[in-house]
């Protein structure tokens, strides 16, 4: 440059943009907001009722009296030594439904997955039309399907099913309705689409490329099926079971319907104390005591199954 050139211009500064903490910090704040609604959610429709049911299986009284809260924990203590026949009761008919749940659902779930082909939307719809009804309608059709002498009745006998039935103590006889099978029976098919559902989806995640590679290691189908498609299907068992077994564990309308007395489960018993009996505090103590035994089952269950990845 000579002394006669003029120095280069300096480049113009960039025009002055937001402050880029606040931009952070709005973006931070957007998943919290997002969120909000769902946490108000939880917090007026779950936690403040279970406030209240904590304060009511502490209370003592009368409907006529009213209710105090006196800090009777006694009442748990009264609560399961009289109710643990249906508590006991009630987690044999859940894990019973649970099970046959699993060994029915997994093979129609592996079958949408993998071999269904163009009839998969038609059978997923199947799968999912009892929801198109009431709960309590599907559950009262059980009661003409198991009546007695009923074709169902008729083809279990002919086969000597209800000899070994009734030999097990889950029916009477010639006769299923008002016994522990009916119940289990309806609460198989109550639930059995929340098995086949997360079945269905992580089965589907599986690479089919996966089960190639078995092949082309001349690995046989039952081992291909032991040593890759049920690992990676364990996320859906878990989800499944768990979608089965806690409601079923809870429900009362499948032992009202199709049980008799004898068939009671603890859902049963907390609706009749709340809503019969009018005592609420063991109501509530009872329902309680039922959380904290399923929560306590399905903690191991999960640690036992060795996958927290939920569908």
């Amino acid at each position: 440059m000579t002394a006669t050139e003029a120095p280069p211009a300096a480049p113009a500064a960039p025009p002055p943009g937001p402050p880029v903490h606040k931009t952070s910090a709005r973006r931070r704040l957007v998943p919290y907001w997002l969120l909000l609604p769902g946490i108000l959610w939880l917090l007026v429709f779950f936690a403040l009722p279970m406030v209240y049911q904590a304060s009511t299986s502490v209370q003592t009284g009368s409907l006529e009296e009213g209710f105090q809260v006196t800090w009777h924990i006694a009442t748990y203590g009264e609560a399961l030594g009289e109710y643990y026949p249906q508590f006991a009761r009630s987690l044999l008919y859940a894990g019973t439904a649970t099970a046959l749940c699993l060994l029915l659902g997994y093979p129609l779930a592996y079958l949408l997955a993998f071999r269904a082909g163009r009839w998969r939307n038609l059978l997923l719809v199947l799968v999912i039309a009892p929801f198109f009804t009431s709960f309590l309608i599907r559950t009262l059709a059980w009661k003409t399907i198991l009546a007695d002498g009923g074709p169902v009745v008729g083809v279990l006998n002919s086969l000597h099913v209800l000899d070994v039935t009734g030999w097990l103590g889950w029916t009477e006889g010639s006769r299923v309705l008002a016994t522990p099978m009916a119940v289990v029976c309806g609460l198989t098919y109550n639930f059995l689409p929340f098995m086949i559902l997360p079945l269905y989806t992580s089965l589907e995640r599986v690479d089919g490329r996966l089960h190639e590679a078995a092949g082309d290691l001349y690995a046989r189908p039952w081992t291909t099926f032991r040593k890759v498609t049920f690992p990676l299907s364990l996320p859906g068992v878990v989800s499944g079971t768990l979608l089965t077994f806690i409601p079923a564990s809870g429900d009362y309308v499948n032992a009202e319907l199709l049980g008799s007395t004898d068939t009671k489960m603890v859902g049963s018993v907390i609706q009749t104390q709340f809503l019969r009996v009018l005592d609420y505090p063991t109501a509530a103590a009872l329902s309680f005591i039922l959380m904290a035994v399923v929560l306590a089952t399905v903690t191991v269950y999960i640690r036992r199954a060795g996958t927290e990845d939920l569908l």
